[in-house]
């Protein structure tokens, strides 16, 4: 049976356990949710007003065998949230994380009182409710009672979460705002190729690609926004004839080839079979994030939203540090912003594989010119790079990001930092930073690589910056 977007099917099947068969019509709303109309073999008439409306985990998601081997799992009854089969709940997003609701709450499309209830992380049949008021998203947890239904206080309580939702629209009655629109869901999200066809053969017809805007230059090429078949937005990065060799620029894309991770840029395709050389990538609307910081200056960006910047980085450089990877130029510079807050690590043109022979080290070749001050005192020494000299490049994205873009170790020479860093100097906690964050920044710039943090444990510390028990909002004040 083939499923599609949007078209109702209907389907008959015995429910396992029972003697009962059901038919069940049910209409896909997304790759991961089913809506199913339940409708009883002796009421055929029922069919058409009939609205006992059911989520289900489908089986054909889990494990072979299709609908043939349901062993349907209830997930939630969605006659719990409405008497309307046609209103498929926008303020429902299922089991997401806590952070990832801040996240989406605090899309800038969103306006104070936007809102969303998932699945509680912590308790299992309990739900929460993540709510915007200004700038800074609340969560309070909705609780079930034994005999049906939900509250945030027992003082009033709500037979479904639809009457719950419709009640608080209406008034705030004790939460830190009326509710208001639902939360906006985030966009789909970049494919990894451009078509099935460039999966392995990444050499794609320079005529297809449309260079429509520059977005920038430097000392060996340009960057353009374009479209590919006039259907696809794509960054096209070129390079100027004669600029550096080929080989190296193409080198980038092989990596860019093997990396595929969602806080990485992806690469698309090339075009190699004259000059210029194109590399085509996915699009990334706002540019540098030293940039869209600086732009910013803190008039709309706060903390939140920094400790989220930091995760997204972190988790774009544990993937490279299991792959192992070194980027070798992590700067605020060469993290690109796409739409809704989504951050990308780019530019791998110094990224090297290592742990060739168990070694964990890299050390260069050839004459490069590194950026001092992003660069591992022991990088800067030896000429040797590692994962740690890159999680060192990582505190001082972090400076970057707190202070919205400023120039780390400003009014001083390369040469003075390097004299600086040799007597143990460390940038200071700016003004604004909180002393949590700072310690994560001095973690990272530990004089001993070895005993600098994971990627992947800066990865969790960010992810769970905010998270404690004092999250969830006092219930306790509703009078």
């Amino acid at each position: 049976m083939e499923l599609s977007n949007g078209k109702s099917t209907c389907v008959r099947h015995t429910l396992p356990n029972t003697k009962d068969t059901k038919y069940f019509s049910f209409r896909v709303v997304s790759l991961l949710t089913v809506f199913l109309s339940d409708f009883s073999t002796s009421l055929e008439k029922e069919v058409a007003t009939h609205s006992n409306i059911l989520a289900w985990r489908m089986p054909w998601m889990e494990k072979p065998g299709g609908l043939q081997s349901m062993g349907w799992q209830s997930q939630t009854r969605l006659s719990d949230f409405t008497h309307s089969p046609t209103l498929y709940q926008l303020w429902f997003f299922g089991a997401i994380k806590r952070t990832d609701a801040e996240k989406q709450l605090l899309y800038s499309e969103n306006q104070t009182g936007a809102f969303l209830i998932r699945e509680s992380e912590s308790q299992k049949g309990s739900f929460a409710l993540s709510v915007l008021d200004e700038g800074v998203v609340k969560h309070y947890r909705i609780r079930r009672l034994d005999e049906g239904g939900f509250f945030l206080t027992r003082r009033r309580t709500f037979s479904t979460l639809n009457e719950f939702v419709s009640h608080y629209t209406k008034t705030s009655d004790g939460l830190c705002v009326k509710l208001g629109k639902p939360c906006l869901k985030i966009q789909v999200p970049a494919p990894f190729d451009l078509s099935y066809k460039t999966v392995d053969q990444w050499e794609i017809d320079r005529s297809s690609i449309q260079l429509l805007k520059r977005l920038g230059s430097g000392q060996f090429g340009e960057v353009w926004e374009g479209l590919w078949n006039n259907t696809t937005p794509v960054a096209v990065k070129t390079l100027k004839p004669g600029s550096m060799d080929p080989n190296d620029f193409l080198r980038e894309a092989q990596i860019m080839k093997n990396l595929r991770h969602p806080k990485l840029i992806q690469l698309y395709a090339v075009c190699t079979l004259e000059d210029p050389i194109y590399i085509i990538t996915e699009l990334m609307r706002h540019g540098s994030l030293q940039e869209y910081l600086q732009n910013d200056a803190g008039s709309k960006i706060h903390l939140t939203q920094q400790v989220d910047m930091a995760a997204q980085v972190a988790s774009g450089m544990a993937y490279l540090e299991s792959q192992n990877y070194i980027h070798r130029d992590l700067a605020a510079r060469n993290v690109l912003v796409g739409e809704h807050n989504i951050y990308k690590v780019a530019d791998f043109g110094l990224a090297r594989v290592f742990k060739v022979e168990n070694e964990d080290i890299y050390e260069s070749k050839h004459e490069i010119k590194l950026p001092v001050k992003w660069t591992a005192p022991e990088a800067i020494r030896t000429n040797k790079f590692s994962i740690k000299s890159d999680v060192w490049s990582f505190g001082i994205l972090l400076y970057e990001i707190i202070t919205y873009g400023k120039m780390p170790y400003s009014g001083m020479t390369g040469a003075q930092v390097i004299q600086m860093l040799g007597q143990n100097y460390r940038l200071p906690q700016p003004s604004n930073c909180p002393l949590q964050f700072y310690n994560i920044m001095l973690e990272c710039w530990n004089a001993e690589p070895k005993d600098r943090p994971t990627f992947e444990t800066l990865h969790w510390k960010f992810e769970d910056y905010f998270v404690t028990e004092s999250s969830y909002s006092d219930t306790n004040n509703f009078l």
